[in-house]
């Protein structure tokens, strides 16, 4: 097991390097540059201006020198500054808002294991009942509804009509002023349309991937045998069946990471959450290349981390995996 995590590392570099590579190149034939984007609404950018801009950039120079030159600030893990005006740090500002989004969709992965595997797990142990047929339907409505419509609709009727729960930002403008549970109940107000909308489409897949896999357990001939030695049904649900039918679970699990990371950019810009997504959509549209590739860098890493999270997961549920 050592030897095959230690393979798996080694590999992530390769990896990781081929994502940035691919990643370089795209987002350089985006139409659309940097120093066009800061003087094409300025009407006294003449063009002795927008040439040095190109020289501060880097933008003169061939497309694999500027790689290069990024791939050894990287070696560094230096990210470069912002091709904003303010010249920040690319790390200092995604350091500001990582904290956001990772708790964002850490709790949304919290709520879609939590919620779906039990749905998956009834529907498949009770077919065809009204509560299978009702997750069913559920499903269908998940899959079809754009999660931007779904936010949209929550904040008109939470937020508009009822005036429940806030549909922006993370805090009230007197949060300071609050008592400890006051902030808290505060921040949970503020997070429950975002955490909805972001777990939403995940519950509705998991929960059917989980029930597929196990209608494909429970006819498996070494539950009948547990079945018929008088086990309790609870003990052959959960502890025969269950630990076989998660490793698919476990590998869409880790696949869908980056997924989660690319939402944010649709609920934090819905929803005006200061996260990695709303400053991702920012750094795009403004071409800040050393910012998008810094938050493309982070999202590779945390895509690989997730398999190979999914991969040790494996081993742990299947004793199988673990002896060979």
């Amino acid at each position: 097991m050592r030897i095959y995590l230690l393979k798996r590392l080694a590999l992530m570099a390769p990896m990781l390097l081929g994502i940035t590579l691919v990643s370089f190149v795209v987002i350089h034939l985006a139409p659309g540059t940097p120093v066009e984007m800061q003087t094409t609404m300025d009407p006294k950018a003449s063009l002795e201006a927008q040439k040095r801009l190109r020289e501060l950039y880097g933008l003169d120079k061939p497309l694999h020198v500027q790689y290069w030159d990024w791939l050894k600030r990287m070696a560094l893990l230096d990210f470069g500054l912002s091709f904003s005006p303010d010249r920040r740090p690319v790390w200092d500002k995604i350091k500001e808002r990582i904290g956001i989004t990772v708790a964002l969709n850490l709790m949304a992965m919290f709520l879609i294991l939590a919620v779906a595997i039990p749905i998956g797990v009834i529907s498949a142990v009770r077919p065809h009942s009204w509560f299978d047929r009702g997750t069913t339907l559920f499903v269908f409505f998940g899959f079809a509804m754009p999660s931007f419509w779904l936010a949209l609709l929550l904040i008109m009727f939470f937020g508009v009509y009822l005036d429940w729960l806030p549909i922006s930002g993370l805090h009230s403008l007197n949060y300071r002023q609050f008592t400890f549970w006051q902030k808290v109940q505060d921040l949970a107000s503020h997070l429950t349309l975002p955490v909805l909308v972001s777990a939403f489409g995940g519950l509705a897949g998991m929960s059917r991937y989980m029930r597929g896999n196990m209608l494909e357990v429970v006819r498996q001939d070494y539950i009948t045998t547990a079945r018929a030695k008088g086990l309790p049904e609870r003990t052959v649900i959960f502890k025969h069946a269950l630990r076989n039918a998660l490793l698919p679970v476990i590998t869409i699990l880790g696949l869908s990471v980056p997924g989660l990371i690319g939402g944010s950019v649709i609920f934090e810009s819905i929803f005006a959450i200061p996260g990695m997504g709303q400053l991702f959509y920012g750094a795009v549209m403004a071409r800040d290349y050393p910012l998008v590739m810094g938050e493309l860098v982070i999202g590779a890493v945390l895509t690989l981390l997730g398999n190979l999270l999914a991969d040790v997961s494996y081993a742990l549920v299947d004793p199988r995996i673990r002896t060979g």
